[in-house]
């Protein structure tokens, strides 16, 4: 967690070392001894913050890109989402996602905290402060994970579980999914009252008071969708889902229109706070010419004065310098996102494990370069799924296309290139010396040399949709060769470029006036204002070098909701957000049950590889739908342990 993994010192008078906290802290020291001093609690606070997982974990993570439609491995091991989507996770095996036990115990932990802070006689009034601010979101954070895992929450409050009792001691109810939302928002609006705007460039990965209300946003968002405010999905989801003890309805049935107004209050607060611009860098001599569709004007009016390839590619490979990013309401350095590079690099030559694949869905969901889609291309930039580039090479923001690509990857937007690996694609591996390694083309046909030829005697080491996830990868980035390194990167737990959708979103589904009152007494109306709407939606589009919204889309919701619903697939790609996007608006099973599609790997360039059809393999045809895996199960133990706690739908423990 980024509270606990950061690149320098926390401790304000101490130099800790939070990638191993047991150097320094025993779990054995006695509490009277933890709260005798500012150090021991301090230790203990950060010891705590320890147990949560890397965001940029994309292995283990329960909404990874492998647990929805965004991407695909044949691999076994490296990706559990696989063994979701494959129907393989129950309430007794979780492979490394089970989340619930681990998170109660930070709860406690931090309810401890907060129940002996003033035995602590060396805090001054500043240190208490920053201690109650990053525990309440740490106790925040936790509440989160497991809301955003399996829904509605068994709510403790600050009281702290004793260990060792009798079962009956533990068996406690789960709260509605309102009351869970409320409750976690609640604690999150406790943090931000005591957490700093803004933290010294030393101590990035701390959360601030922007972290605590982008989480508020995000969960406000979810708490409207169809999903889980009485819409249709709702009633077909969890229409009979009731508590055990006296029947209430878990999931409301009801519609609230002014869910969304909430969402766009807490939005519009961080907008508002004028702390966050999206990441850009300005134009430069090889800046891909603007399309004549694209507005000129400087940025955030138009994108005349930015290079928009790398103003958002430099996010995610490590060449922007993530402590200064200013579209970061919260990151931390990833050392798990950085290992997680390896997957894009093919096996032979270039030392990776070449399985991280991407989706056919992905890749048609991205525009032309002029904003138009595949399935309507302009003649200015033509799209074809027949023929080759031709011609000489193409330069531009640092990024080569080469002459010998199929003309499916010609003409597309800035995000495309930043973000997939796509056969006849060059690779840099500029830190090796090794020249045998170096600015190398990939192949993903059949005999390419990335190909399942190429697979070095693994069945899995190849990417099945004839795709890779190269948004991780720094030019510079090599995983073979003599001298070979990587560009340690950052993970964006939350983007400014997701508060600018969300907010987009949440005017654009109301139909009347709400007014809300935000908790620091500020009251905020909101109707769908499309001038609001057009405004920063269009950030993220000028961002990306391309054109905004027409008048004639603003004047449909239903178009501007799926224009939204597209743009948040492609600029949050591999960010663990598609996932539940997808069951926030009731599509996961349409979105699921949609075959999963990329090139025909088993063919030869001149044979047949790039022809569009469906992966053929028993990880395709086995991949599970059903409304039960919209949560995951909590572990057998812990329902054991409370008869009153109930399962989520559809799991039989």
């Amino acid at each position: 967690m980024a509270l606990a993994v950061i690149i320098a010192v926390i401790c304000s008078l101490h130099s800790c070392d939070f990638l191993n906290v047991n150097d320094y802290f025993e779990e054995t020291l006695k509490y009277d001894s933890i709260f005798q001093s500012k150090r021991n609690l301090e230790r203990y606070l950060w010891a705590t913050a320890a147990n949560f997982p890397d965001e940029g974990n994309m292995y283990s993570h329960p909404g990874s890109a492998f647990a929805c439609d965004e991407g695909f491995s044949l691999s076994n091991t490296d990706f559990d989402g696989s063994q979701y989507v494959l129907g393989n996770v129950t309430p007794s095996s979780y492979y490394r996602m089970a989340r619930w036990g681990t998170m109660y115990i930070i709860i406690r932990k931090a309810n401890t905290i907060l129940a002996n802070i003033d035995k602590a006689n060396d805090l001054t009034t500043l240190d208490k402060r920053d201690i109650l601010g990053y525990t309440y979101f740490m106790r925040a954070y936790a509440y989160y994970h497991l809301l955003m895992q399996y829904g509605p929450l068994v709510i403790l409050g600050d009281n702290i579980l004793e260990t060792n009792e009798e079962s009956a001691y533990y068996d406690r109810p789960r709260a509605t999914f309102d009351e869970s939302v409320d409750y976690v928002c609640n604690e999150l609006e406790q943090a931000a009252t005591y957490l700093p705007s803004t933290v010294s460039l030393t101590f990035f990965g701390r959360p601030t008071k922007g972290a605590a209300l982008g989480l508020i946003a995000r969960l406000r968002l979810i708490q409207a969708s169809p999903l889980w405010n009485g819409g249709e999905a709702a009633r077909r989801t969890f229409g009979t889902w009731r508590r055990s003890t006296d029947q209430t309805l878990y999931v409301s049935q009801t519609y609230d229109e002014k869910k969304w107004a909430t969402a766009a209050q807490t939005c519009k607060r961080i907008i508002d706070m004028n702390a966050y611009t999206l990441h850009t860098v300005a134009k430069m001599p090889d800046t891909y010419p603007l399309p004549a569709t694209i507005s000129d004007l400087p940025f955030p009016d138009g994108a005349g004065d930015i290079d928009p390839f790398r103003s958002y590619s430099d996010m995610f490979t490590g060449e922007a310098l993530a402590v200064r990013n200013p579209e970061y309401l919260w990151g931390r350095m990833s050392p798990d996102a950085t290992s997680f590079s390896s997957f894009a690099f093919p096996v032979i030559n270039l030392g990776g494990w070449n399985n991280a694949g991407v989706t056919q869905k992905v890749i048609d969901a991205y525009l032309m370069a002029d904003g138009y889609t595949i399935d309507n291309p302009s003649p200015e930039y033509p799209y074809s799924t027949t023929g080759f580039k031709g011609g000489s090479n193409v330069d531009f923001s640092g990024y080569r296309l080469l002459g010998s690509v199929h003309n499916m990857y010609v003409n597309r937007e800035m995000r495309f290139y930043a973000s997939i690996g796509f056969s006849e694609g060059f690779w840099y591996c500029n830190s090796t010396t090794d020249n045998n390694r170096r600015n190398q083309t990939v192949t993903y046909y059949v005999d390419g040399n990335a190909g399942i030829q190429a697979a070095n005697n693994n069945p899995f080491n190849y990417p099945a949709t004839g795709y890779v996830m190269k948004k991780y990868v720094h030019p510079d980035d090599a995983w073979a060769g003599d001298n070979a390194k990587r560009i340690a990167k950052s993970f964006p737990i939350i983007r400014y470029a997701e508060i600018l959708l969300s907010y987009a979103e949440a005017l654009n589904n109301l139909t009347t006036s709400h007014t809300v009152t935000s908790e620091d007494g500020v009251s905020y109306t909101f109707t769908r204002n499309t001038d609001e709407i057009r405004k920063y939606f269009n950030m993220v589009r000028f961002r990306a070098g391309l054109p905004g919204l027409t008048d004639e889309e603003l004047a449909s919701p239903a178009t501007i909701q799926a224009l939204i619903e597209r743009e948040r697939m492609v600029e949050f790609l591999f960010e663990n957000r598609r996932y539940y996007d997808v069951r926030r608006w009731g599509k996961y099973e349409s979105t699921e049950s949609e075959p999963t599609m990329g090139m025909d790997i088993e063919a030869s360039r001149s044979s047949g590889y790039y022809s569009i059809v469906p992966v053929n393999h028993s990880k395709v045809r086995n991949r599970v739908v059903d409304k039960k895996l919209i949560l995951f199960p909590i572990e057998l133990e812990e329902v054991r342990k409370a008869p009153s706690l109930d399962q989520n739908p559809g799991y039989q423990n």
